[in-house]
């Protein structure tokens, strides 16, 4: 039976967050009749200037663009115990260390100076494990140990062997946990891989982190700016959260190039603005033969993209909504990360203040529906020179299109997850989310001031 965790977290956007996690031990009260010990996890918070992280996204996914927020655990692997900081990445499924000291990088794990560390051979059954992960095949090096290489849409990639280590979770040792020691190669930026040893891949795949835990659940609630949030492994109900609303998670049994049939896989079935739903085919939400068009809910992906005609649709009534109420930037040539073409103009006059009230764009699923509303359907952007020299700040639309980016899949990123409590039930397929205000979770949790 593997202990809940509740790991503490802290956003603060404009600036890239590194968050390295400390133990301290609390009772909670749950819904239960007896408390529950939980392991509370303080994140402690640094600042990298905006835009110098991309995150690692596998090529099968196609996604490119850079994320300005990344959460890293930091945990104890081998024996004698190395300390080790990873990206923690829910479209991810191999978890990786560097493992050889590379040019600008200070992070690495030393398998050399483990115990406990298990090369794996090319005779394992591991090693023959097909996952999204390895587009080009595993093989065998000159040593007769499993090789793997892991590539991304940036053209970069990472490689070494599979091998078994003991890792430590809070202090408890999960042995025999399958991870890649990869001792060549760059992720995306070799800046931001001298602070962190590597990553951890949390999807639904056999390899990942969360499969091999053994874990039934595990959920998080993002706060918006400059607050706190949790992350929580393990079962656990409390009496303030109230009911979660839940949709099924897709299970597609049949290979399809473009369909991740490990990642948290929804059905969305329509979206509105304001109180108008937009007219729509359903089968523009239903994935084609090829497995174009899943839905996947993704903490490693900032925004939320969707295909180029609901995307389109989406715009045009967005845009209709709020003609007068908010003004576009008119630069056809600007478009923020790649993927997002909607931006607005907010004059100087109105910096110091709250955005105009602005129609909610309510995402349907199945079973369940997710409101998002206020601040988080804009981005500051910033003085960008688009302003051409006014001190006019630019905002853009927090939807984008998936085409642009290159990607066939409609992706519910983090962004519009923010004071949303998440669940990922993986015993019963399904994920669950209820409006909430992280701050005040992370406050009864006892996280919070």
């Amino acid at each position: 039976m593997v202990s809940s965790l509740l790991v503490l977290l802290q956003f603060q956007t404009p600036f890239i967050i590194t968050l390295t996690l400390f133990i301290i031990f609390h009772q909670i009260q749950t819904s239960d009749a007896s408390p529950q010990t939980l392991l509370i996890l303080p994140l402690k918070v640094q600042t990298h200037p905006h835009g110098s992280v991309s995150i690692p996204i596998p090529s099968s996914r196609k996604l490119s663009f850079q994320h300005n927020v990344t959460l890293t655990v930091s945990l104890t692997v081998g024996s004698p115990p190395q300390s080790v900081t990873m990206v923690l990445d829910t479209g991810s499924e191999l978890s990786w260390l560097h493992c050889k000291k590379l040019p600008n990088l200070n992070s690495v794990f030393n398998p050399q100076l483990s115990s406990s560390y298990n090369p794996t051979p090319c005779t394992s059954p591991v090693c023959k494990t097909r996952t999204r992960d390895f587009p080009i095949p595993v093989s065998c090096d000159p040593k007769n140990l499993c090789h793997a290489t892991v590539s991304y849409a940036d053209a970069t990639s990472i490689e070494g062997n599979l091998a078994t280590e003991t890792f430590f979770v809070a202090g408890s040792p999960q042995p025999g946990t399958t991870f890649g020691c990869m001792d060549s190669g760059f992720t995306s930026n070799a800046d931001e891989d001298s602070k962190t040893t590597g990553l951890m891949g949390m999807n639904r795949g056999s390899l990942s982190f969360v499969a091999q835990m053994g874990l039934p659940k595990f959920s998080y609630c993002i706060s918006g700016s400059d607050s706190s949030g949790v992350l929580l492994f393990g079962d656990a109900k409390f009496a303030w959260l109230g009911p979660l609303r839940y949709t099924p998670m897709v299970k597609e049994s049949t290979p399809l190039p473009y369909f991740d049939r490990v990642a948290y896989t929804v059905r969305l079935q329509g979206i509105r603005v304001g109180k108008k739903l937009l007219q729509l085919e359903k089968s523009i939400f239903v994935p084609d033969h090829t497995g174009s068009g899943q839905t996947m809910v993704d903490s490693g992906t900032q925004f939320t993209f969707l295909l180029g005609p609901v995307y389109k649709a989406l715009r045009e009534e967005f845009v209709a909504q709020t003609k007068g109420v908010l003004t576009l930037l008119d630069d056809p040539n600007f478009v923020f990360q790649g993927a997002m073409d909607l931006c607005y103009r907010v004059g100087s006059n109105r910096k110091s203040l709250p955005l105009p009230p602005l129609p909610a764009v309510t995402l349907v699923f199945e079973g369940a529906e997710m409101s998002v509303s206020g601040e988080r359907l804009l981005y500051k952007v910033g003085d960008v020179a688009a302003a051409k020299g006014s001190e006019d700040t630019v905002y853009c639309f927090t939807f984008g299109n998936s085409e642009l980016v290159g990607i066939e899949a409609y992706v519910i990123g983090h962004h519009h997850q923010q004071n949303v409590w998440m669940e990922f039930d993986l015993v019963n397929s399904r994920v669950g989310f209820a409006d909430t205000r992280c701050e005040l979770a992370s406050q009864r949790l006892g996280m919070g001031s």
